[in-house]
């Protein structure tokens, strides 16, 4: 893929995922209907009335790259990845949020390729914003009136960093690696916004000690990347994609 057409790709996702956001809106409006996933964890009407929107467009677009979307795999569709590039799609990331109307949660859309991701898109419907990256093109940031403007880590300092983590999700684990740092903020958000925050400067860390799925992060992870952000496990190895059962391991995302 050249580099002219992930930017192309790139603005198509942005307007999908805006599409998707506007589906989603209505439910977040009312009282959602809650069922449960197959781990237990909540699922809404939304987010089936979002991955039917998403799913055919990206398969329209892209028609050799297969799409894992996390409602379709919790239904057992799910498609063969050997070839290295898919698509990673949580149309609505962050559920609790959603539920209990904090407006912390997300559409992500991310692309995958040998291992690592290289193209994401995030977004908040409720207060419109979206980040967007590609890696080697960059990451950018546009508010709900299409205003857009590049982004990028920050150097952090070492000794005073800001660190960002779950709201929902949090354990001892997750407490005692934060306790182990020299943390000048510690800042509580829901769903992907946490790789936003580091790719646009905000924060300097994110860690997370809690289990996620590969649709949960392939589209932040990109956007990260694209803004000169890492993210590794806490081993400090790579943190790579197309796992067994889509499931990741902890995971450190840094800025500069």
């Amino acid at each position: 893929m050249s580099e002219l057409d992930k930017a192309a790709l790139l603005d198509r996702i942005a307007v999908l995922a805006r599409e998707a956001g506007r589906v989603i809106l209505p439910y977040y409006e009312s009282d959602p209907i809650v069922g449960s996933k197959y781990d237990g964890s909540p699922v809404t009407a939304a987010d089936r009335a979002a991955e039917a929107v998403i799913v055919p467009v990206l398969q329209s677009l892209t028609p050799d790259i297969p799409v894992v979307a996390e409602e379709a795999v919790a239904a057992g569709q799910i498609p063969d990845v050997s070839g290295g590039r898919f698509w990673l799609v949580d149309p609505l990331d962050g559920t609790k949020e959603f539920i209990q109307k904090r407006g912390d949660f997300t559409v992500n859309i991310g692309l995958v390729s040998d291992g690592g991701p290289v193209l994401g898109v995030v977004h908040t419907p409720v207060d419109g914003m979206l980040w967007a990256g590609a890696v080697g093109n960059g990451a950018w940031e546009e508010d709900g009136s299409g205003n857009r403007k590049p982004i990028a880590v920050r150097k952090a300092d070492p000794a005073a960093l800001t660190v960002v983590a779950s709201k929902s999700h949090r354990n001892p684990a997750l407490e005692a690696y934060i306790d182990s740092l020299p943390v000048k903020e510690s800042v509580s958000r829901g769903s992907a916004l946490k790789f936003c925050l580091v790719a646009r400067g905000e924060a300097d860390v994110y860690p997370r000690t809690g289990p996620t799925m590969e649709w949960d992060t392939a589209a932040g992870h990109a956007v990260l990347l694209a803004a000169g952000g890492s993210l590794t496990t806490f081993e400090g190895k790579p943190f790579l994609y197309s796992k067994p059962d889509f499931r990741n391991g902890f995971f450190i995302a840094r800025g500069g």
